[in-house]
């Protein structure tokens, strides 16, 4: 909204500083500062309502080291986090770019269903929450939305690189800087692979035994490959969700990666000298993911060890959502596995834990374990380590994970 009014007063009356808006990186900047006071001031607020509402999380006794101290401590603090990230992403954003249109309705729609969970927890003293069926329907809706828009809408293309050595050496006889992306933006189902030289997989190879007619029917694999993604990952972050700060922390930093990702995809100079994708409006998204790390590192401030409040579903499966949603939008979404690997062996250690008690119930007539507990934090709460030594060391994993991701531009 903001930005709409200062070029309004930028074109109509030349207004002092009005000009500063047209910058991703001031608007950046700007969503990043209004998150963390939305998130400490309406946090602080929040806490203290859910308090006297006496919303308190209610914890079932795993024998785990200070688990029943955290009884009673306010959740459904997600708000302050979805609070901090509308918002700023309202206020600073081009509202009429669609890459911020699906964000912001990722958001609100994964904020929705988080929050009947939190809501029939706490307020229905229901301790099993929204069915876990409902949870996966709403994922998979929000998948064929985000499938089915960049498959179709008209505004979600990329910029070619330009391979002939003719065309190439044609460019550079002439003067001046030469950007080897071809004029016209087309659709396409492209998307980046990590450390490879021509790192560039299209969908449309799945079907190439069709023919010519592949790319009329790649929704048929990347739709599905789209509600995939989104799925694990929102429930990889609700997984990670069990210890106070981290999943805040590795969002943050998952977060901030994401940014220069898109910042370095929507612009066009910064696409060439990398040789990477070049896809035009993508650096808008810049601005929401400021948002989303503003609100992160501002939660933390109230969630860091011992948590004054816990995010609950409300937080937690929106946060997955917007990562996964966001890195299918700047065709990043192979690079998950590394950036998200956190989520990934927190997911993993349950599969793996469920996989092989049943296994070995069926097997041997009693279930066995491969970790003392799952998801895998806590299986190191059970060896003995103090919880914010847990989560400090996943955080430096975390760093090590994203600086590796940063890497990949290059490393191939």
């Amino acid at each position: 909204m903001l930005y709409y009014l200062f070029e309004y007063l930028q074109r109509c009356c030349d207004f002092p500083g009005a000009g500063l808006f047209q910058y991703i990186s001031f608007r950046a900047a700007m969503a990043v500062i209004t998150s963390l006071v939305i998130t400490l001031l309406f946090g602080k607020r929040w806490i203290k309502y859910l308090n006297r509402r006496q919303v308190g999380e209610t914890i079932r006794n795993l024998g785990l080291e200070g688990q029943m101290e955290k009884e009673g401590t306010p959740t459904m603090g997600g708000l302050i986090i979805l609070n901090a990230i509308i918002i700023p992403t309202l206020l600073f954003a081009k509202l009429d770019n669609i890459y911020i249109i699906l964000m912001l309705f990722t958001t609100v729609w994964l904020g929705m269903i988080g929050f009947t969970d939190d809501y029939i927890k706490v307020f229905k003293k229901n301790k099993k929450g929204l069915s876990g069926k409902y949870k996966v329907i709403g994922q998979i809706i929000l998948g064929l939305v985000v499938g089915m828009t960049m498959y179709f809408n008209e505004d979600i293309v990329i910029r070619e690189r330009i391979t002939d050595p003719v065309v190439i050496e044609e460019m550079q006889s002439n003067d001046g800087p030469v950007l080897l992306f071809s004029e016209e933006a087309v659709k396409s189902q492209k998307t980046t692979i990590p450390f490879f030289k021509n790192n560039e997989l299209d969908y449309n190879i799945f079907l190439s035994w069709i023919g010519n007619g592949a790319s009329n029917w790649i929704w048929i694999i990347f739709i599905p490959i789209v509600i995939l993604i989104i799925t694990a990952v929102s429930n990889g972050a609700n997984l990670t969700d069990g210890m106070d700060g981290l999943a805040t922390g590795t969002s943050a930093i998952i977060g901030a990666t994401l940014a220069v990702l898109a910042w370095v995809s929507g612009n066009i100079v910064f696409a060439d000298y990398l040789n990477i994708m070049y896809i035009p409006n993508t650096g808008e998204l810049t601005i929401f993911i400021s948002a989303f790390v503003g609100a992160c590192i501002g939660f933390l401030w109230y969630n860091s060890y011992p948590a004054q409040v816990f995010m609950g579903d409300t937080g937690s499966l929106a946060i997955g959502g917007i990562i996964a949603v966001f890195a299918i939008l700047i065709r990043k979404e192979l690079l998950i596995p590394i950036l998200c690997g956190i989520f990934l062996v927190e997911s993993l250690s349950v599969i793996l834990q469920v996989g092989y008690f049943k296994y070995s119930k069926k097997k041997f007539g009693a279930g066995r374990r491969i970790f003392k507990m799952s998801p895998l934090h806590h299986h190191y709460q059970k060896l003995g380590y103090a919880e914010p030594k847990i989560v400090q060391r996943f955080m430096i994993i975390g760093i090590m994970l994203a600086i590796l991701t940063i890497i990949t531009l290059k490393l191939r």
